[in-house]
């Protein structure tokens, strides 16, 4: 499968079947694809929480509308990002770059980021939007499908999770095989509509 027919074919499936499981082969394989998805300055803010046990899952089911793929997927990912990453050790970004690099890049990702709380969440959505698409194309390679989720009560989840307090989390990604096909396309807008040229 070529990554125009991933992106074609890739749905949001809400049923799979509970008794599939992936091998750690595979979730190995999605999550080192999602560790190459860009971030701001290389930062690599996300973080990728597995939900594996069986009773944390049905927990966290109860706080996200009591949607079944919460506990029905082979594969449930909490997508966070850690806000403060620009800070923690930023060598290690650019460990493999020359020194002029370095000496750029470093003071750079401070100034970038130093006192502005709406920039260093608003990069965390995006790096975190950024990789679950990724995680989701490269699923549907693999034979999988997915479903990116939002409706959950993102508080709750996080007590659960044991959240960092320099945390935020983004979305859910749920990841199996699909029992029952997705509903038809709702209807795509028209290109017209929502693409600009130059200005608005």
């Amino acid at each position: 499968m070529n990554v125009a027919q991933a992106i074609e074919t890739r749905r949001s499936v809400k049923a799979y079947d509970p008794d599939h499981r992936m091998t750690e082969a595979e979730i190995e394989r999605l999550i080192s694809g999602a560790m190459l998805s860009p971030t701001a300055f290389n930062i690599q803010n996300w973080r990728f929480v597995q939900i594996r046990n069986p009773e944390l899952r049905k927990q966290i089911r109860a706080v996200a509308w009591d949607q079944a793929q919460v506990t029905d997927a082979s594969l449930l990912l909490v997508l966070c990002a850690d806000l403060k990453a620009w800070e923690k050790q930023p060598g290690r970004y650019w460990r493999n770059a020359d020194k002029p690099v370095q000496d750029f890049m470093l003071p750079a990702i401070d100034q970038y980021y130093r006192g502005k709380e709406q920039v260093q969440r608003d990069e965390a959505m995006r790096s975190c939007g950024i990789a679950a698409m990724n995680l989701m194309l490269h699923a549907k390679e693999m034979g999988y499908d997915s479903c990116p989720m939002d409706g959950f009560d993102f508080d709750a989840v996080g007590r659960l999770i044991n959240l960092p307090e320099d945390h935020v989390i983004a979305m859910f990604v749920a990841i199996g095989k699909g029992i029952k096909e997705a509903w038809p396309r709702g209807g795509q807008l028209p290109m017209n509509e929502v693409l600009v040229t130059d200005r608005f």
